[in-house]
This record gives structure tokens, sequence and C-alpha cells, in this order.
């Protein structure tokens, strides 16, 4: 079984992994076997651990992790295996890694793997990172919550399925909200969906300007944000209170209410 890495080094004895011009390097579990030490890093300490994941190379990030590649390895630009998982898209990778031990929400300092998977539209990974307790909300100091980048890259996807699992609509970037996000990017869909959950359309950022005052003149998205301007109807300010009560539970707890299927089917934006 062999992995070829992306980067393009060169082995060292003396000094361990130095990059040369544009040389692959393969590697197979029958060095493994020969006494290879997994956990030998770039100067950047960029692992093969790293390199399999970004790559999405599931069977040789197993081989690596099965021989004791260090799970939670750090960059000097502070990624991890998990991040470049994310990155990549591998859903496969993901879950495996976080099987050995890989930590799924990483301290502020070190780059976010939920955030790269939604700013990606991974939305099958971020899912993953969700089920093994990332906080829905976790807010980059550089990037805001994943509800926030999701807006801001026009994953809608992931933005319905954020919203869906009980991310705080409001919550985005310092004073910016995902609504002014989604402004900003003219997305008429994800503005529709923020304001069905419940989005303030009377939030101001730090420059004092609420979602309207972004909105290009006559634009879809302007159109979206004035229809929404006058009092919410009875049934929505009721869904909306019903899923601030239930919480993020509610996309599990809403069918013990024994609801006729129409009500639950519309507390769940079904």
């Amino acid at each position: 079984m062999y992995m070829c890495l992306n980067s393009y080094l060169s082995f060292d004895g003396a000094i361990g992994w130095k990059t040369y011009n544009k040389v692959p390097v393969m590697f197979g579990s029958s060095h493994i076997c020969t006494g290879f030490n997994v956990n030998i890093v770039t100067i950047d300490r960029v692992s093969a651990l790293h390199e399999a994941c970004l790559g999405g190379h599931v069977a040789c990030a197993k081989v690596l992790l099965e021989n004791g590649a260090q799970v939670n390895a750090v960059t000097v630009d502070g990624i991890t295996p998990l991040f470049n998982a994310c990155c990549s898209g591998s859903a496969a990778c993901v879950n495996m890694l976080l099987e050995f031990g890989a930590t799924p929400q990483l301290e502020n300092h070190l780059a976010s793997p939920i955030h790269e998977a939604v700013k990606r539209g991974h939305r099958e990974c971020m899912e993953i990172l969700i089920a093994n307790d990332v906080d829905i909300d976790l807010e980059d100091s550089q990037h805001g919550t994943p509800l926030y980048v999701a807006c801001m890259y026009q994953r809608t996807d992931c933005v319905k399925k954020l919203l869906e699992l009980g991310a705080s609509v409001d919550l985005g970037k310092r004073l910016d909200t995902p609504l002014h996000a989604a402004v900003r990017k003219s997305s008429a869909e994800a503005v529709n969906l923020l304001t069905d959950y419940g989005a303030s359309l009377t939030r101001r950022n730090a420059e004092f300007k609420c979602a309207l005052d972004l909105a290009a003149s006559n634009s879809k998205v302007e159109q979206a944000l004035l229809l929404r301007e006058g009092p919410a109807s009875l049934a929505q300010l009721c869904r909306l209170c019903i899923r601030k009560c239930l919480g993020r539970s509610c996309l599990y707890v809403v069918h013990k209410l024994n609801l006729p299927e129409p009500l639950e089917k519309f507390l769940l934006y079904r």
C-alpha cells in the first residue's frame, strides 16, 4: 500500500525531512515494517499523516495511525490532520481520526476544522464534528461562527443544516451577524433561510448598519428583507418560541410532543 505525498520532499537521515525541487516521494507499509518513523516531519512540522488526510487517502491514514502516527500533530501554522481531512472533504478520514482520538475542537489559536469544513462546503464533515460535540456556535476570532462562515462563502447547504441543528441565528463575527454576511454576498436564499429562523433585521454592526442598509437597491436581497420588515405572523412567533424553548435538541425531541404531523413538520421547517 502506498501513499504519494502532496509535498515534494527528500529524507536526510541527519536532519529529517528536507524540501527539494519537485521530487515526489512514495511511502509504503513495507517501510513502516522495517522501522520507518511515521512521525518524522518537515521543517514546517508537516507529517505523513497530515499529507494523507489532505489527499483524502483514508487507507494510508489508517496504516499510519495503526503504527503510531500522532493523531493531533500540529504544524507551525497550527494545522492538524483533522483540519486537513476537513479541507479535503474526506468524511472517512474525519471519522477515522476521531476514532483514533483526534481532538475535534481545538484551542483558539489553532486552525478550526469545523470552520474549514464549512468554508469549503463539506457538509458531511461538518455534521460529523457537530455530532462529536464541537460547539456549533464556536466563534473563531478570525472567521466568526460556522454559520457566519457559511454565509460569507455562500454555502447555502451548510447554512440550512446549521440552522436545522440549532445554530444561533444572530451569532456571527463580533457585531456582524450572519445576515449581514448573507446580504453582503447578495445571497437571497441565505437571507430567506436566516429570516425564517428568526434573524434580527434591526441588529447593527460595528459600522452601525443593519442588514437592509447593506442591500443593493432593487435587488432580490432588498426585496426579501422588505417583505420581512413587518411584524411576524402568530404562527411564526409560536414556532420560534417553541424552538427556543427546546433549544438545540429541537430536531430530536419535537416528535416526542405527540403533535399532529403537519404541525411537527412546520416546527422543523419541512
